[in-house]
């Protein structure tokens, strides 16, 4: 660590000093590999953690929905990707406490998929391990154009119920939200999480627009969403709706 600090203080320096801009010409670096069937166990350790490991496990294991079918992440649609759409525009609206427009989800943000029967808590965490935040922007018509071609041509994320979108050959083709065409010169508020809506995955378009925010995390929202389908005695059996298609 002190290296790092050492490194840091002689650049700045450096820059201060001198007016000349230097560029490092190349970086080294060395990789040590971590093989846990060559490490010898210290049982002491085990012993210490053993009653963390066993909280954490149970609290982990616990059942908090349920699926009559395996979900999995596919494009350019798939029920799993209109699961967390789905979540992202109804939780926000009812966080938020407003009429939301249109909801997304970054494709490569979905790493897992959720097998049939059992949904636990900690796989809603290996679902969404990071902690994204729920966001609302207010955009103009033209700028959601941009970014629902920006989604067209990654081929498809996921969407909330109401948007609709075609693409042929990874460009938009058209898109109706809420049964009506994209209007450029219209106001929507879309819920997105803060890594998209601050230019994440080259979602340049948004990285400007004003983020409202309640610190309110995504994978808190999947917690909720989930729970009340249980509440209500339900599965979770999202399928493809054709929200997103290919017109090829």
């Amino acid at each position: 660590m002190f290296r790092h600090y050492l490194s840091f203080f002689v650049v700045v320096v450096f820059a201060v000093s001198c007016s000349t801009t230097n560029q490092p010409t190349s970086i080294l670096y060395k990789d040590y590999r971590v093989d846990t069937k060559e490490t010898k166990v210290d049982s002491s350790l085990v012993k210490m953690l053993q009653p963390y490991t066993t909280s954490l496990n149970a609290s982990m294991d616990k059942v908090i929905g349920f699926t009559n079918n395996t979900l999995s992440a596919k494009q350019p649609e798939s029920g799993l990707g209109n699961l967390m759409a789905d979540c992202m525009k109804t939780m926000a609206e009812k966080k938020f406490n407003r009429k939301i427009d249109a909801g997304f989800m970054n494709q490569f943000g979905i790493r897992t998929s959720i097998p049939k029967g059992n949904i636990t808590v900690g796989k809603i965490f290996e679902l969404m391990p990071f902690d994204n935040l729920i966001v609302l922007q207010e955009i103009k018509g033209t700028v959601l154009k941009q970014f629902l071609e920006r989604i067209a041509s990654y081929g498809g994320w996921p969407v909330s119920a109401g948007v609709k979108m075609s693409i042929r050959d990874k460009k938009l083709v058209d898109v109706t939200i809420n049964g009506k065409l994209l209007d450029d010169n219209s106001t929507y508020v879309i819920a997105n999480s803060d890594y998209v809506a601050g230019g994440g995955d080259n979602c340049e378009m948004l990285r400007t627009i004003p983020q409202i925010s309640k610190g309110y995390l995504f994978r808190d929202a999947l917690f909720e969403f989930v729970g009340n389908f249980t509440q209500q005695g339900k599965p979770i059996d999202y399928t493809i709706e054709n929200r997103v298609v290919n017109v090829n």
